[in-house]
């Protein structure tokens, strides 16, 4: 009876399909290495060559790891040559030195103060105005930034549904509005604080907390909530 290639599996039980599908955690660690190999040969399926692999390793990826180009590009594995071996080692590298590294920690946005100190670099030498979304967690870590808008020298139009459709998408429960004033001065227009009221009141129906909207200049800034207009 021949066997079946990759191709010929049903498309939820290939290797690539099935992590898009469901994420990198419900696949086996034989469908992991079987899509850094890519094919196995006329005999086996990449997913049947690298369980035969992880099995002569006592299904163990540190022994794994430990092996060298020559013994995995043996000629008993048909099919995994020398440049699979690379990345199947350039692989085990990766995930070595990811344990070592220090998680990065995230920006704490919990004041004007420290918006103005993210977004300042960004912004401080910006011709027209941008709007910047900061998406947060419940304990004030940046998530994600997302610019919302790039405008002219006086206003830049933010769209208040798209906000909070990039807020729902990270799950963040905490945001704050923030655009620069290439005029250099801080305080806020009338669309701003018409802007500052939309997005304070969409927030409170979701049930986000939206914490600020700063302005920034270069050197100073505005803030609603210092200011107790939020």
């Amino acid at each position: 009876m021949n066997k079946l290639s990759i191709n010929q599996w049903a498309e939820n039980d290939r290797p690539r399909e099935k992590m898009m599908r469901l994420g990198a955690q419900a696949l086996t660690d034989a469908e992991l290495l079987a899509i850094l190999i890519g094919s196995g040969s006329t005999d086996e399926s990449a997913v049947a060559l690298m369980q035969r692999v992880l099995n002569d390793c006592h299904n163990n990826l540190n022994t794994l790891g430990k092996m060298s180009i020559d013994q995995l590009a043996d000629k008993r594995y048909k099919g995994l040559g020398p440049a699979k071996a690379v990345t199947i080692l350039a692989a085990c590298e990766l995930g070595k030195r990811r344990q070592v590294e220090k998680i990065q920690e995230r920006e704490k946005l919990d004041s004007a103060t420290a918006i103005y100190n993210l977004m300042h670099p960004l912004l401080q030498d910006e011709p027209v105005e941008q709007a910047w979304l900061l998406l947060m967690n419940h304990n004030f870590k940046l998530i994600k930034r997302v610019q919302l808008s790039h405008g002219g020298l006086t206003e830049t139009a933010v769209d208040v549904r798209l906000a909070l459709k990039h807020a729902l998408l990270c799950n963040a429960t905490v945001m704050a509005l923030c655009h620069n004033h290439p005029s250099n001065n801080p305080h806020p227009s009338n669309n701003d604080d018409a802007l500052t009221r939309q997005m304070a009141s969409a927030c409170k129906t979701m049930r986000i907390h939206f914490i600020d909207h700063v302005i920034i200049t270069d050197g100073l800034y505005y803030s609603y909530r210092d200011e107790g207009k939020l």
